[in-house]
């Protein structure tokens, strides 16, 4: 069994939960909570603009070419695509510095980025980026779910096709087969720590949604 199949098969409770989460079920249903969609909003600004770093920040520490590019490529392509989407949610919804400054960082938000950069210390390149995958794989998998029923609420249908399309299907190919090969060339104590890092990340997915439906405050 490969690395990604198999950490898929250890996550699967998780991400069978984010499928049927409330926050997912009510924006494909369009009848999400405004206020539940800009508070995700607000605390996915943060973990986005840290995972942005992170693609930059494991890049330099790996001497693996093939995966320095990769995640290279990751960075530039959340830049054009997610990160440019946020910008277009945040305009419409009048989010502005002011709001963004006054909105502390959630628990789970706070948490779910410390694991990560956890990662590079008492971790390595490779688990830190076993770590990553789950966030995109993720989204892309609840895109396909979603978009072909769609939802009726604009924005929210936005959201769904920005994870559904043949690019970001393409780029999850890619990345599983290098972290399969990582894990293949990897020690047994590696091998581990790239599972726990998977494991943890697809946790804190999972909580990520809760955190955004309570309006997760510490």
């Amino acid at each position: 069994m490969t690395f990604t199949e198999l950490a898929r098969k250890e996550a699967a409770r998780y991400w069978d939960g984010s499928f049927e989460h409330p926050f997912v079920q009510s924006l494909a249903a369009g009848k999400l909570a405004p206020e539940i969609f800009r508070y995700y909003l607000l605390q996915d600004r943060y973990y986005l603009e840290h995972f942005s770093k992170l693609y930059s920040l494991i890049a330099e520490q790996t001497e693996d070419q093939a995966v320095q590019a990769q995640l290279r490529e990751n960075a530039e392509n959340l830049k054009l695509g997610e990160l440019a989407i946020r910008e277009e949610f945040f305009s419409e919804l009048a989010i502005g510095d002011k709001e963004i400054l006054e909105t502390a960082i959630a628990p789970t938000a706070y948490h779910y980025v410390s694991h990560m950069y956890r990662q590079l210390i008492d971790g390595t390149p490779n688990s830190a980026f076993a770590g990553m995958l789950p966030c995109a794989w993720l989204y892309q998998e609840i895109g396909v779910r979603l978009i072909e029923a769609g939802s009726p609420h604009p924005l929210y249908q936005r959201w769904i096709e920005t994870y559904a399309g043949e690019a970001a299907a393409e780029g999850i190919k890619k990345e599983r087969a290098l972290l399969d090969r990582l894990y293949e060339e990897s020690s047994k104590e590696e091998q581990q720590q790239m599972i726990e890092a998977f494991v943890i990340s697809s946790k804190m997915e999972y909580a990520f949604w809760e955190m955004a439906v309570n309006l997760e405050k510490w």
